[in-house]
Parts: structure tokens; sequence; C-alpha cells
């Protein structure tokens, strides 16, 4: 049965949501700033134009079966006019956002919407309004429970991998594990995921994730030195070196970046337990440095 999905936010991860809606056979409404006449997603298989509804005013849409929140945390506040207006408290609001504070991303906006939060794995960059390039597969990992089945059986028949989970907790901070060195080294670097390659970088990875590791494990997640040590060879050996990040894309356009929910959650967690994090924090010190265009 086709339902109405409403997708906040046009960048890479919006697009890859979208045309998994779509492909499950779903109405897509794309909830933006700028217009853009269609959506084009470039895929390794070959280019999906994907047929969507533009919104750009909050007040003249509506009636959603879910509500899919794909913005970076620092731009929750400017997603707030379509999220008040969307909720009525029944339309579940799907929360797809790096970092492990999904549900307090949004709490400040006492919306009464139930909150599923969701961990996507994906090579997205959106290149111009309406076109994303997506690089590779995408998964989505979402709480085990009646919401994430849901959710999970919504998307079917998509090409998403889509895994429920009964520790979200732990595969939150696995997920940060992929961001809190990749993302910062690219931004910094100005390089794509080639730099990775580079044998002094990735002794400057590992040192990352091993005190992330520490700091995880003291957070409550059930990570090990193994879990670092996995992510370090992914790194080169599944991540497509011409691919990006986020931070990177970011920082490019002159946008404000993520790193305060990504490298800035672990040294303040870091903090709270004591646990020396001198590398996570140098990067802090650099990317805080970075300043976006006027």
């Amino acid at each position: 049965m086709a339902e109405r999905i409403a997708v906040i936010g046009s960048g890479g991860i919006g697009g890859v949501i979208a045309e998994a809606a779509h492909a499950a056979g779903h109405e897509v409404t794309m909830c933006v700033r700028t217009p853009f006449e269609r959506l084009v997603v470039d895929a390794p298989e070959g280019p999906v134009e994907v047929p969507v509804s533009v919104a750009t005013d909050p007040g003249a849409v509506g009636g959603f079966d879910w509500i899919v929140l794909t913005t970076k945390v620092h731009d929750v506040p400017s997603t707030a006019p379509w999220l008040r207006e969307l909720d009525d408290g029944r339309t579940p609001l799907v929360v797809v956002q790096n970092g492990v504070a999904h549900r307090e991303s949004v709490a400040e906006l006492r919306l009464q919407a139930p909150v599923l939060p969701a961990l996507i794995y994906v090579g997205a960059e959106r290149t111009s309004p309406g076109r994303v390039v997506r690089r590779s597969p995408a998964t989505v990992q979402v709480p085990a429970g009646d919401l994430g089945s849901r959710f999970v059986s919504m998307l079917a028949g998509s090409a998403l991998k889509l895994r429920e989970t009964h520790d979200f907790h732990t595969a939150a901070w696995r997920k940060m594990l992929t961001n809190v060195a990749p993302n910062p080294i690219t931004a910094l670097t100005l390089r794509r995921l080639d730099v990775l390659a580079d044998a002094e970088v990735q002794e400057l990875c590992a040192g990352i994730l091993t005190e992330a590791i520490a700091v995880a494990q003291a957070e409550g997640a059930s990570l090990t030195q193994q879990d670092a040590d996995k992510v370090l060879a992914d790194y080169t050996a599944q991540m497509p070196p011409t691919n990006g990040t986020s931070m990177l894309y970011d920082r490019i356009a002159g946008l404000p970046l993520e790193h305060e929910h990504i490298t800035g959650t672990l040294v303040r967690a870091a903090d709270r337990h004591g646990i020396p994090v001198p590398l996570n924090r140098t990067l802090l010190t650099l990317l805080r440095a970075i300043k976006p265009n006027p």
C-alpha cells in the first residue's frame, strides 16, 4: 500500500531516502529551502530520475504517513517550521543523522510525534539542487520494536539494506567510529577518502579510533579494539577513494561543519569520564578554527 513520505532536506541522504521510498512504491514530497524541478540520483548502475513533489512552504502540505529528517544536527533549528507544521502527534518522525543523540537533536522542539532514530551507511553527495551522486549501496539501521519494524516494512522493496538492532546505543557509537576520523581529516586536508591510503594518515586514524573506543566503552557501548581495527581496514578496502565525507562537502560549500556533533561529542564525553583524547581534542581545535562563508 502506497504511503505519503515527507523527506526534510535534499542533500545526499535526503536524495537516497527519497530514491528508496519511491522504489518501495510510495509518494515522496521533499521539503526544501531551494526548489528544484526534478530529482536525479546518479547511482552506480546509472542515473535514476525519482518522481517527487517539491515543497518550500510548510503550510501548503500535510497528511503524511512518515516524516524523515535528513539534515545535519546543527541544521535542525532551521527545520522547525516544517517539523512543527507536520507534527500531528501520530505521524512518526525518523531522524537520520550522524552522532549519538538523535532524539536529543529534536527534543527542544517539544514535538508530539513518536521519534525513530536511524543510522545510514552510504557514500552520497549532492552536487547541485536536485542532483545526488550515490557511490555505494546504502544500509539503514533502526532500533528493534514496533516502530522500527514498521519503517523496515515500509521501505521493503527498495535497494536499501534495512536492519533492526536491539542495541542501538552500541550501533550509534559504532557508526561514530566510521565518522570520527575520516570526516575531520578530509575536511582539514580538503581531500577525499584517497587521503586515508597514506601510511601516516592511517597511523593517525588508528590513534583517533583507539581514543574513541575508550570513550565509547565508558559510555556503555559494547565495542572493542577489534571494532576499531575493522573500521580502519574498511576505510581503504570498502570506501570508494573518490568519495568524500559530509564534513568535506560542507567545507567546500562554505557551510557550517558538524564537528561539534561528532568530534565534539566524543571529546565532551571523554571529559566527563576523565579519559585523555589528545588526538581528537587537537582535531576539534582545528575544526573550530574553520569559519564558514558569511
